[in-house]
């Protein structure tokens, strides 16, 4: 049996939470995002994304394989432990085994598969089918049930190839510095800043990116994924000759800025919507996104051959395109339970 409480998905044949958005006895954390991942007693969760949840989390963490629920409830409030488990190396709970598979949409996203007497269940959480530079490859495996979000679940959300996406800012990034103006791109400080350091930098531009963006940097590099050199943002020392790399929730220019020829762009696929430089407030928009577009959610199913598709995170609506190709699809709505297999 599954339930959805809210925003949180409950395997009752598990005692296992899903990236409940409560604090939770024990509970897997799909990837290191603050929507997806809280500071539980126990956190299931690659070790990347440990390393990242280690960064993020205020209270101290500690490491903790498979511990008991009786050793949870043993473990001081002020800990965090995390259980890791790398990519498609399974282990068992009862009559269940349990098995993380990349998700390909920050560093050490997972997938989380569940399979069972009665059949097999994959939650996909937050996940891409494009290839990227500083992220594990995406793997799709084949499943009886599939949770799967659908953040761009209509027709128009077609990305470009990422190559033309990142050549288009790159070009974006020296016409500024021919134009002596600070390029300003507004970007996710966990994931989508880290592939715009490789993109920006791998093309031989100098950066400067926000503290919280090098924080994560530097979680990325510990774990072996390489990135250009960079400069942590201090306003006594910034390089107007710099690309700058600024969380979207810092749009409030840094102190250096002012006073100076600045142009920004935004890096999400909302930006293929009809006035989404005007609600970001910035001049360019590129649709660099860490979540699968329109055909690549279409391309999952595909390769996935669920008998069901269960949604969430996304468009109702996609459940109706799902039907009417002949896919038994529902939307997940809150305090739903499901009985599956």
């Amino acid at each position: 049996m599954f339930s959805l409480s809210g925003s949180s998905l409950y395997v009752e044949a598990l005692d296992l939470w899903i990236d409940s958005m409560k604090t939770r006895e024990r509970c897997y954390v799909s990837h290191g995002h603050s929507d997806h991942a809280r500071e539980h007693r126990v956190v299931i969760a690659t070790p990347n994304t440990a390393r990242i949840c280690r960064a993020r989390f205020s209270r101290r963490a500690v490491r903790a394989p498979q511990l008991s629920l009786l050793a949870t409830r043993e473990r001081p409030r002020a800990e965090v432990a995390f259980e890791e488990h790398e990519f498609n190396e399974p282990w068992s709970e009862g009559e269940h085994r349990l098995t993380l598979f990349s998700a390909g949409h920050v560093l050490g996203s997972s997938q989380l598969l569940i399979e069972g007497e009665r059949g097999s269940f994959v939650y996909t959480g937050d996940f891409k089918l494009a290839s990227s530079l500083t992220v594990e490859p995406p793997e799709v495996k084949r499943c009886d049930v599939v949770l799967m979000e659908c953040t761009y679940g209509s027709p128009q959300y077609v990305f470009p190839p990422r190559n033309e996406v990142a050549g288009e800012m790159v070009a974006f990034a020296r016409a500024c510095l021919e134009q002596d103006a600070v390029a300003v791109f507004f970007a996710y400080s966990l994931g989508k800043a880290q592939e715009a350091m490789a993109i920006l930098g791998g093309a031989g531009l100098p950066l400067t990116v926000h503290g919280a963006i090098d924080t994560l940097a530097r979680v990325y590099v510990d774990a072996g994924i390489p990135l250009p050199p960079y400069a942590r943002y201090d306003a006594a020392t910034f390089d107007p000759a710099s690309v700058l790399i600024w969380p979207p929730g810092g749009k409030a220019l840094p102190k250096a800025l002012r006073g100076r020829n600045v142009r920004t762009a935004v890096l999400t696929g909302w930006s293929l919507d009809r006035g989404a430089f005007f609600r970001y407030g910035t001049e360019r928009g590129f649709a660099l996104s860490d979540h699968a577009d329109y055909p690549a959610l279409l391309q999952y199913i595909e390769r996935a051959q669920p008998r069901k598709v269960i949604l969430n995170h996304g468009r109702r609506d996609f459940t109706h395109r799902l039907r009417a190709l002949g896919i038994d699809a529902e939307y997940l709505e809150a305090h739903a339970q499901l009985s599956l297999f």
